[in-house]
């Protein structure tokens, strides 16, 4: 494809770095932000910009924040005797949108997969068992909320062996999501049903 000029072409080449959009489709996002108003391109930069400074991890279940504790961790209104176990932040968001769930999460970061070279060790499952260990007074359940795919379900069999001696209920979602698919596709009430009617792992 040929570009008029090399700041488009270059900046066409990093918005199509971007999941799930082409060099088409970076193109005709480039050329709005050329006809938008200055000030609203600068305001998506600044945005951007201000993400990458300032963005946090929480300190505890690891999903994204604006400060070290969480908002889900620091409020006094959630269930702390459950804990839902979930891939990624994706999830997390998915699940609160059900309103099903009242409990805590701890957020992975990804799951098991030898083939893409991803073992236990680059995941937060230790952090978890330390978890469950430190505040075993107040965990009486794990939630097994992993996408049900191949190396989901190898991580949730290697969680529940890790933590299988610990005295907390391990229990996975209900299969009303369908077998390889992932959660961030399932509908909200297929997804707020899972949650609800889950089960005992074994």
């Amino acid at each position: 494809m040929d570009y008029p000029s090399k700041l488009i072409e270059e900046a066409v080449n990093q918005i199509a770095k971007l999941p799930g959009i082409g060099k088409k489709t970076a193109l005709r996002l480039v050329l709005h932000l050329i006809k938008s108003k200055e000030e609203n391109t600068f305001a998506l930069t600044d945005a951007l910009s201000n993400l990458r400074a300032n963005i946090k991890f929480c300190k505890v279940c690891h999903t994204i924040s604006d400060t070290e504790l969480c908002t889900i961790c620091a409020s006094h209104r959630r269930d702390r005797s459950m804990v839902c176990i979930v891939e990624d932040v994706k999830d997390v968001m998915a699940i609160e949108n059900t309103a099903q769930f009242n409990g805590l999460y701890h957020v992975l970061g990804g799951v098991i997969s030898p083939v893409n070279g991803v073992g236990p060790a680059d995941l937060k499952i230790e952090s978890l068992v330390n978890r469950l260990n430190h505040g075993q007074s107040e965990i009486k359940e794990v939630i097994l909320a992993l996408s049900p795919t191949m190396e989901g379900d190898t991580t949730a069999f290697y969680i529940n062996r890790r933590i299988k001696e610990l005295s907390v209920k391990v229990s996975v979602i209900a299969r009303g999501v369908p077998v390889g698919g992932d959660l961030e596709y399932a509908d909200e009430i297929t997804l707020g049903r899972s949650i609800t009617g889950r089960t005992l792992f074994n």
